[in-house]
């Protein structure tokens, strides 16, 4: 979506606001974590006091393989976007400032980079999910198991010492 922004900047107290559905099925991470549903992206566009800030809530349903189990779950996600928008920069190293040069901006970008940027790094399928049993991977969510760590070869004679302490 492209935001026509030169009566925001020429205008102070002027504000433009949008609320539309951003289809990212075709974004690379959504391979590996798909959306479920297109992103909701409601906000707006602000001049107060001659500072230009983008304000919107980018919300959506991704689903994803909990990291510790396995079990596919199905998340809702709402990321912030915020941000401060200028027509210049005096240092070009700033990374808090969004450059406007033409004065049309492509918002569908920037919800982009934010929404996989804020994508979580871990996926679980709940809270305290307890994950597989690393020997017979039994889901230990579901069921205990009776497995034991198989014993280091290296130290089985030590095994054998405290074997024989104990007749």
């Amino acid at each position: 979506m492209f935001l026509e922004l030169e009566p925001i900047f020429n205008n102070i107290g002027e504000k433009l606001e949008f609320d539309y559905e951003l289809d990212l099925s075709g974004v690379d991470i959504a391979t590996y974590y798909p959306f479920t549903t297109p992103v909701r992206v409601k906000g707006g566009v602000f001049n107060r006091a001659g500072v230009v800030s983008l304000l919107a809530d980018a919300s959506f349903t991704y689903s994803a393989p909990c990291d510790l189990c396995t079990t596919h779950t199905e998340k809702n996600l709402s990321i912030p976007v915020d941000h401060v928008l200028v027509t210049s920069l005096n240092n070009e190293d700033n990374d808090e400032l969004i450059l406007v040069d033409s004065l049309r901006f492509n918002l569908d970008e920037l919800v982009t980079e934010d929404i996989l940027l804020g994508l979580p790094t871990r996926h679980l399928c709940k809270e305290d999910c307890k994950g597989v049993c690393q020997y017979c991977g039994k889901n230990l969510n579901h069921d205990s198991c009776s497995c034991s760590a198989p014993l280091d070869p290296r130290l089985a004679v030590l095994r054998q010492l405290l074997d024989n302490n104990d007749e």
